[in-house]
């Protein structure tokens, strides 16, 4: 039996219970680095990952600033309880229980997966982006640290459309693949930041292509293949994080005061809780 491994994932299931429990207290907490940042903040969650959404925007509002608006799009589970809790963290901070519009021209055969599919709202809601001003997406289970400072900067360019979260491998929808060279350099949806409307043409193509239902990653492989065709570049690997290679080790070997962020998908979602500062 590995012990650290069982030791942090037991110990991540009791510190999450607790900020579960007392979510009320720390969402009344003041939280915010005193500087306004020229870009909005969006997410999309429900009520399964409460407690994560609260750290994530708390940590944000901690290590970047106060952005122009943190849109937190509900799956639709969120109580009016927990949508109170969660606009009460910050004024720029609210919870929208309406999707965005269809994009016009879309195909209608394709208005039910973008609108009642679970991660096809997710990519509705990055289709959407950027409204008026630069906009970051950032998953629920995305935690921010000092050196997310970084975004500042990097919200000033302008000579790519976008900057995408690199995966640590390919995770997605391979029958939409026009063959194993379009795996390379994978893209995570986890964390976007969007300058200029992309051009979704080629995934709207791949998705009408598609014989069969789409699945979880169906949404990830149609931003992979649109993030490439339009030029997007990826944020630097080692500031931001989506890595697995400590899975089943007792610490976090990637948290630092010069990370920017991490994306603790489920492997090492544990972590999470180990690493967080209320």
């Amino acid at each position: 039996m590995n012990l650290p491994y069982h030791l942090a994932r037991w110990e991540g299931r009791i510190v999450r219970r607790v900020y579960r429990a007392i979510l009320p207290v720390i969402a009344k907490r003041d939280v915010c680095r005193e500087y306004d940042v020229s870009f909005e903040v969006c997410a999309y969650s429900g009520e399964a990952t409460l407690p994560e959404q609260v750290a994530s925007v708390r940590s944000f509002l901690t290590h970047v600033g106060r952005p122009r608006r943190f849109t937190i799009f509900s799956d639709g589970s969120y109580t009016r309880r927990s949508i109170r809790l969660l606009e009460r963290i910050h004024p720029t901070v609210r919870v929208s229980a309406a999707l965005p519009s269809l994009p016009p021209g879309l195909p209608e055969q394709l208005g039910p997966y973008l609108t009642t599919h679970p991660t096809g709202k997710q990519l509705l809601i990055i289709m959407s982006l950027p409204r008026d001003c630069p906009a970051l997406y950032a998953d629920s289970d995305v935690l921010f640290f000092p050196g997310a400072t970084d975004l500042i900067q990097l919200a000033q360019t302008r000579d790519v459309p976008a900057f995408y979260l690199a995966d640590y491998q390919f995770s997605g929808d391979e029958r939409l693949l026009a063959g194993s060279a379009e795996k390379e350099r994978p893209v995570n949806t986890g964390l976007l930041l969007l300058f200029q409307k992309i051009d979704w043409s080629l995934g709207i193509e791949r998705l009408l292509q598609l014989k069969a239902a789409p699945t979880f990653f169906t949404n990830q492989t149609i931003v992979h293949l649109c993030m490439h065709a339009n030029g997007a570049r990826s944020f630097d690997p080692h500031k931001y994080v989506l890595q697995v290679d400590d899975q089943f080790g007792y610490c976090d070997r990637h948290a630092g005061g010069s990370l920017a962020l991490r994306h603790y998908v489920n492997p090492v979602r544990h972590k999470f809780w180990r690493s967080f500062r209320f």
